[in-house]
């Protein structure tokens, strides 16, 4: 079976799965940027600060348990180390978000759930990603953000929908799960234009924070 492997920073909390393990935000920081035309992750946002480092700042900001999925050898895996976050590296991660996913999720097999978090959406408020982690402790299903009437990201998922996760592949991200579990998604408005914008073209770096 594809799956990714951990390395963990010097000082940094052992990132392998413990019982009783909480909710855990998985940043997924492994794509390959087609459309961007290069290593997004490490274009400066018009306040000076990598994509990836913002993105990864708000995660933790947010919640105390986070887990950076990347390819090894990026830069991505470097400011997750220097952050004193724990990475998977999951090389399969060319060929889909869904292995990059699956990995995330059996690195932390034990978690009472996950907020799948996207590397390239660094304008989304930590206290969003606050709310999709709480909503999960407390025991939703599937909790998905809402601004102005549409769903964005991150997408919080309740530990038993782990094997559904673990099982994803290729480029289908956790879509397919939410399709066929409608019955345990719940809606949570929040007031951050932020889970809508994500950085796919260089031009989409430009302008200000929206929050």
């Amino acid at each position: 079976m594809p799956g990714g492997h951990f390395s963990s920073p010097t000082g940094a909390r052992d990132p392998r799965p413990a019982p009783g393990r909480g909710v855990v935000v998985l940043l997924l920081a492994a794509g390959l940027a087609r459309r961007f035309g290069g290593d997004k992750l490490s274009a400066c946002l018009p306040d000076g600060r990598p994509v990836g480092a913002a993105s990864l700042a708000a995660a933790c900001a947010a919640w105390p348990d986070v887990l950076c999925v990347v390819r090894p050898g990026t830069a991505m895996a470097g400011i997750a180390s220097q952050a004193g976050v724990p990475v998977v590296e999951c090389p399969e991660a060319v060929d889909g978000m869904g292995f990059s996913l699956a990995a995330g999720v059996r690195a932390s097999a034990e978690a009472a759930g996950w907020v799948i978090a996207l590397a390239d959406m660094p304008f989304v408020l930590p206290a969003t990603v606050r709310a999709v982690a709480a909503a999960v402790a407390d025991g939703a299903g599937i909790v998905a953000p809402v601004h102005g009437g549409e769903r964005g990201h991150p997408v919080g998922f309740r530990g038993e929908l782990g094997p559904a996760l673990a099982g994803l592949r290729g480029d289908e991200g956790a879509r397919t799960v939410v399709a066929a579990r409608r019955d345990l998604v719940q809606l949570l408005p929040v007031d951050d234009p932020g889970i809508l914008r994500d950085i796919d073209r260089p031009s989409d770096l430009g302008g200000t924070d929206p929050a």
